[in-house]
């Protein structure tokens, strides 16, 4: 199996202002020069962590689909990403994974954040979602999943990376690193978090602590707190697949079945 390179992009975003945010990371995404097999960008990245979907929500198939298609393509990588989508009655935080090819697959988000209200204004998800990138199994979570280790749980090594795309306050940035870290430990697996920078309309302050931690929990990204900086990161299949064989933890994992 080959190694993977993530690009993974802390930033500011413009809060409730799509197109400036559009227009911010096409920038962006042009000036990564190092070829990458991915690039991860923060939750609800057109709007900042809004709670007016009636106001922000887009279809799937919209204009923030098609920009993220026109970057895989010109990229020649995948591209994921979360935003506010309105499906029939409902509105989701709704994670979207797009192949250079123009194909692509949802995850919506399952642990709503209720201390902001998120669970009164969209509905959760009911499904997690594992895509293949060149032989790789990958798991993307949103944000407040982090908190909840069953949900994240790598039953019978299923995936081989999560990753989490936030909005995570800098209040709790001891809290978002720390659970990084557990979720490595636990599932024997890479993670990697990206979550913005700044503050945002709400005068709430994030402080990135965007990372990717190895299999054994060892921190291997080098972007700091408060930061705005895009980073490629090389993912060794030949460390996870010989720490996982070296120390076969699960095997011994519980079995269970999430049945609501």
């Amino acid at each position: 199996m080959q190694d993977l390179k993530f690009s993974i992009i802390q930033t500011p975003l413009f809060w409730e202002r799509k197109e400036e945010n559009l227009t911010m990371f096409s920038q962006k995404i042009n000036a990564i020069t190092e070829e990458t097999d991915l690039i991860i960008l923060p939750e609800m990245f057109t709007t900042g962590f809004s709670m007016k979907p009636s106001q922000f929500a887009e279809n799937t198939d919209s204009e923030t689909l098609r920009r993220m298609r026109s970057w895989a393509s010109d990229k020649n990588c995948a591209i994921t990403g979360s935003i506010i989508v309105k499906e029939k009655k409902s509105y989701y935080n709704r994670l979207i994974w797009v192949r250079p090819d123009g194909t692509y697959e949802t995850y919506d988000k399952r642990h709503l954040f209720r201390f902001a209200g998120e669970h009164q204004q969209y509905s959760a998800g009911a499904k997690k979602l594992i895509v293949e990138l060149k032989g790789w199994k990958i798991c993307p979570l949103i944000c407040f999943d982090l908190r909840f280790p069953v949900w994240s749980r790598n039953l019978n090594q299923e995936y081989d990376c999560l990753i989490y795309v936030a909005n995570w306050p800098a209040v709790r940035s001891s809290a978002w690193s720390t659970l990084l870290q557990a979720r490595a430990h636990e599932n024997q697996c890479y993670v990697v978090g990206v979550n913005r920078i700044g503050n945002d309309g709400n005068e709430i302050p994030h402080s990135g602590n965007s990372g990717i931690i190895e299999p054994k929990g060892d921190v291997i990204s080098t972007i700091q707190p408060n930061e705005q900086r895009t980073e490629t990161i090389k993912l060794s299949w030949n460390n996870l697949e010989s720490y996982r064989k070296k120390f076969p933890v699960s095997a011994d994992a519980d079995n269970f079945k999430i049945t609501s």
